[in-house]
């Protein structure tokens, strides 16, 4: 069997409770390790045989997967965050599934919900965001032209950037021309829940200058939007006390 697992997004104890107990199992790990911490390796039991995928190609991983397959041993794919975001997993299984390997997947808590967490932040917040938009710029590898930064910014919504901080200058100036103003608010965590955590309020206009002047060079995401500094907001429906629920009625 194989385990694909979210790492979470950077604290050892932010793995779930089903994904540290595959990693206390595991006869083989293959993790992540451009990304995923590697305290959490400790978790390994004696005799687990450990490689970083990121010294790896594809091919090599799914021969470690097979060997493992017909030596009758456990082995965890351990990605960072949740790997159904930026996790290459689905061309892992497809290939699996050729071969008639057993897998499943562990969820974990992707990095985004991390950033939140480190801003205390709320993405949805009523009137102001419902929406949450989760993208990255287009680099060596490329993103389809229908999900350009231009059309995802014309919806002033919400938006979480992966794997971008080394194009800022060019970030900002596309999140301009498609909606959002150069005031816009905007945040970048760094390594969202690990102890060298750190994180900055800007705006979209001085995002490229924010990070230049704290050395953020790589490892973080910025978010986009009114919700990080908004204040004026409206309170939730879920807990007025003149909005009738299933479990609740109004009693104004």
């Amino acid at each position: 069997m194989i385990h694909f697992v979210g790492a979470g997004s950077g604290a050892p104890d932010l793995i779930t409770v089903r994904g540290k107990k595959f990693l206390e199992e595991a006869d083989i790990i293959i993790y992540a390790g451009s990304l995923v911490n590697p305290q959490l390796l400790d978790y390994a039991k004696e005799g687990c045989q450990i490689y970083n995928s990121a010294k790896m190609t594809l091919e090599e991983v799914i021969q470690i997967m097979e060997l493992g397959e017909k030596a009758q041993k456990l082995t965890v794919r351990l990605h960072t965050g949740d790997p159904c975001i930026y996790g290459a997993i689905r061309e892992q299984m497809d290939i699996l599934d050729e071969k008639g390997i057993s897998y499943d997947y562990c969820p974990g808590v992707s990095a985004f919900c991390g950033a939140a967490s480190a801003l205390n932040l709320e993405y949805t917040l009523p009137e102001i965001s419902q929406s949450v938009i989760i993208t990255r710029m287009a680099g060596r590898t490329p993103v389809p032209k229908k999900e350009s930064i231009e059309s995802f910014a014309a919806h002033r919504a919400t938006m979480v950037v992966f794997l971008s901080t080394g194009m800022l200058e060019e970030l900002s100036r596309r999140l301009i021309e498609g909606g959002y103003t150069a005031e816009t608010p905007a945040a970048i965590v760094y390594k969202a829940t690990w102890e060298d955590e750190k994180k900055f309020v800007c705006t979209v206009g001085t995002l490229a200058q924010t990070a230049r002047e704290n050395n953020i060079t790589k490892t973080a995401l910025m978010i986009i939007g009114d919700v990080v500094s908004a204040s004026d907001y409206d309170r939730s429906k879920l807990y007025d006390p003149a909005f009738t629920t299933e479990f609740r009625q109004a009693t104004e």
